[in-house]
Formats: structure tokens, C-alpha cells, sequence
């Protein structure tokens, strides 16, 4: 690619315009559709973005002809028939009756059946419309949720599922800086009201998870009002119990907790509160121990810290989906768009798996160099520098993350006495303690 087109990516913030410089990528190697199931001046402007900018083949559903004034409206001479699919117009009824009918035996085998009518109705929705497409492999991924009628949630549980494994799906948002390359991520935001600690134990394996795919190294900070047994309350044990089931289970991962989120974020309270930590004052994905901290959080960071809050993306579904802030802007959901196109090559389903088995392949890291590796020295850009050498410094990102979710001996000798307890007596059901009683 050119120097001068890169030039043109919009933003020019950095990890941002590294994520939208792998989905270009991605979609040059193997062409992505993308569908869009909302029609705002918005969504129709980051279509053009995403077209523009090489992202990828964007589609649009609705009404062919109220979108071409639309275009002409707004300028967007780059879109045209090719980028609109009119589904409801006659001559796709077969199509839109093949969906229904699909739709009607999805929901009769969850236990779950529904009408023709309504089945009719739901396929007649854009969103209902966009995840069949992509679940029958029509599309890569699909966005909606620009507004509150076309939020994706329940198309996404009811057709495109849950990969593989995943009880419950999550939400996680991309916080980038205005200037430079250290981002987070903060989850969940969006799913989960108040998660229990297996709950809480997903959430975090898969943040980490996609932290990983977007070729950095994950550092998970289990976040609490409490760190070390700085405090005592159900809730602080409800983490610690989290940790200790992700412990358990990775114990490779870097994962800390109960631990405060300046604890999390600054080596220099680290060092005051919990110097032992092994994430260095250097969390890079944050776990909220419920929605109310999750959603309030990172509108704080993005209205005080001017930070971008890039999503929120869909954790642990079979294909790429993804919601959009009511707010949102065209660039933000050329943003959303970039992180699908990668989502969808790390979701991508092997074609002669029945079962929908996920299989995923290798993801070329945004960033290749690996933090504190021989082949990082000398380097410059992002993860480079003191920082970098350091090996827990700034964002440092590995290319071939082998240590994560590798299955190893039990840690529980690792643990805290006082968790080893909690995780034996709560998975053995012969803990003492009722509901609600505090802690000793």
C-alpha cells in the first residue's frame, strides 16, 4: 500500500490506526462484508469510511431507494447499489421465507418455538436480517444498535450463538488515548448486572482473550475496593475467588486481584500496596467486579481522560457481532468495523465442521514485536523505549502468546490461604457460610 493512503486513515491515534491498518490487511488477503443494519446519517458515513479506507465490502440493508437520496444527500459518492441489499423487495421473498424457516427450526431446537408469524416479523427486522446473513456465511460479521430498536443482542443468542465452551457472553470496550499507543480494556460494560465469580472468571479469560488478538500481552487486573484484605465484604471475596479460578485454570496468565484500580495503574502505589503484585502497577485489561463499575468507569475515562471508548465488542460469540453506542460517531464506528473484520478472521468457523466448532488460527498480531525480547531492542514506535525493555512497561505485546489458556497443574498452593479455603470449600458445596454472611 501506498504512503499516501495510509496518510489518509482518518484519527491518526496510533494502536487505533494500527487495528485499521491489519483490517485493511485482512480484508486485501480475503475480501470481508460487513453488514450494517442501520440507516442513520452516521452508520451511512462510516459505511463510506469503511469502504474508503479498505476496511472492508460494507452492506447496507434497507430500502434501496430512500438510501441512494440518501447518498446523494450526504455525499457519499463512493456508495451505490453494490453496498445495498433490499431485502424485503418481492423478488427476495424466497430468501426472506428460506431465513424464516430457518429461524423457525433454530428456536424449535432450543426448546424455544415461535409462530411463522413471528418468526416472519423477526426476519423482517434488519438486525434478525444481518445475523442470519452472517450466520450462514453470507457476511463476515455484522454492526447494529445505533438505535435502541436495532440492538443485536437477541439475534446474536438466538443464530449466531455462543462459540463453543462460553456460558455467557460479555462486553468489552477499547479505551485509546488521544495521543499515543497505551490502550485498555475495560469489561464488562454492557452484559453482565452484577456477575458472579465464575461469571466474573469468564469475563476475564475472555478480555484477555482479546486483548490477545489484538497482539498484545494481557495483564488482567481483577478490580475491588480493596486490595490485599484492605477491606472485608462479600463482594472483595466474590473477586478473589474469580482470581483464584482463573489462577487455577491459567496459571500462566498475569492476573492479580482483589486489587484498586491506582494499584492497578501506578508502580508507585503498587509498590505501597501490594509490591508482590505481578502486574507491576501496569494493568492493561481492566475487570469491573459489576455493570454499575464497568459502564460508570469508562465514561468517566472517556469524557475526563478524553479517552476514545472504541465498542463495545461481543465476547465469546461463534461469529463477529457488534453493538454501537447510541453516541457513537462515523469514526467510531469505522473503529467498530476495523475490530470486526479482526474479530471475524480470529472467529472463523472451519466450513466442514458441522458442530460449528471455532477454530482459531494464528492472528498476526497489530504489533509484532514482543515486549523485552532481543528482537525488540533498538526498536522504535510503540512498545519500544524504557518502558518496553522492562518487559511490564507500557503496552508491551507478544507475538506468539503461547502462555495463555494453556491448561497446566493446579495452582491452589499458589493461593492465599484464605482463597484456597473459599475455592475448596465452594467447589467441594461444603461451605458454612449462608448467602450474604460477611467473611471472617
Amino acid at each position: 500500500m501506498d504512503k499516501g493512503f495510509w496518510n489518509s486513515l482518518l484519527g491518526k491515534r496510533g494502536f487505533l490506526d494500527s487495528v485499521v491498518r491489519r483490517a485493511v490487511e485482512i480484508n486485501a488477503d480475503s475480501s470481508r462484508k460487513i453488514v450494517f443494519a442501520d440507516t442513520t446519517d452516521v452508520i451511512l458515513k462510516a459505511a463510506s469510511l469503511v469502504k474508503k479506507n479498505r476496511i472492508a465490502h460494507p452492506l447496507i440493508l434497507g430500502d434501496s431507494q430512500k438510501l441512494e437520496s440518501s447518498f446523494r444527500r450526504l455525499g457519499l459518492s463512493n456508495l451505490d447499489e453494490e453496498n445495498v441489499i433490499d431485502y424485503l423487495l418481492p423478488e427476495n421473498k424466497d430468501k426472506l421465507d428460506s431465513y424464516v424457516n430457518e429461524y423457525l427450526e433454530m428456536r424449535k431446537k432450543d426448546g424455544k418455538p415461535v409462530s411463522g408469524q413471528d418468526a416472519l416479523q423477526r426476519m423482517q427486522m434488519p438486525h434478525y436480517y444481518a445475523a442470519m446473513m452472517v450466520h450462514k456465511g453470507l457476511a463476515h460479521g455484522f454492526i447494529s444498535g445505533a438505535t435502541s430498536a436495532t440492538k443485536p443482542y437477541h439475534p446474536v443468542f438466538e443464530i449466531i450463538k455462543l462459540a463453543p465452551g462460553v456460558n455467557k457472553t460479555s462486553g468489552v470496550f477499547l479505551m485509546a488515548p488521544p495521543k499515543g499507543d497505551e490502550v485498555y480494556f475495560f469489561a464488562d460494560c454492557v452484559m453482565n448486572i452484577s456477575p458472579n465469580s465464575e461469571q466474573l472468571a469468564e469475563i476475564a479469560m475472555l478480555t484477555a482473550k482479546t486483548a490477545s488478538s489484538f497482539g498484545l500481552e494481557p495483564r488482567v487486573a481483577m478490580l475491588s475496593f480493596s486490595t490485599r484484605d484492605s477491606a472485608k465484604h462479600e463482594s472483595i471475596e466474590r473477586v478473589k475467588l474469580a482470581t483464584a479460578m482463573v489462577k487455577r485454570k491459567y496459571p500462566d496468565m498475569m492476573v492479580d486481584g482483589e486489587i484498586q484500580v491506582d494499584s492497578a495503574l501506578v508502580p508507585e502505589v503498587m509498590k505501597r500496596k501490594c509490591p508482590d503484585s505481578p502486574l507491576k502497577g501496569r494493568a492493561n485489561v481492566l475487570i469491573f467486579p459489576d455493570l454499575n463499575a464497568g459502564n460508570i468507569g469508562y465514561k468517566l475515562v472517556e469524557r475526563l481522560g478524553h479517552y476514545e471508548a472504541v465498542g463495545p465488542f461481543l465476547q465469546g460469540t461463534r461469529k463477529a457481532a457488534n453493538d454501537l453506542s447510541r453516541g457513537c460517531s462515523a469514526e467510531d464506528v469505522m473503529y467498530v468495523a476495523a475490530v470486526t473484520v479482526l474479530q471475524s478472521k480470529a472467529y472463523e468457523v472451519h466450513d466442514e465442521d458441522a458442530q460449528g466448532k471455532v477454530i482459531e488460527p494464528e492472528v498476526t498480531p497489530v504489533y509484532s514485536r514482543k515486549a523485552g525480547s532481543e528482537e525488540q531492542k533498538g526498536s522504535s514506535g510503540p512498545g519500544a523505549g524504557k518502558e518496553g525493555k522492562e518487559g511490564n512497561g507500557g503496552n508491551g505485546v507478544a507475538s506468539k502468546p503461547d502462555y495463555l489458556f494453556k491448561p497446566s497443574d493446579d495452582p491452589l498452593d499458589r493461593l492465599p490461604s484464605n482463597v484456597r479455603k473459599i475455592i475448596e470449600d465452594g467447589m467441594n458445596g461444603r461451605s458454612g457460610k449462608k448467602p450474604g454472611e460477611k467473611p471472617d
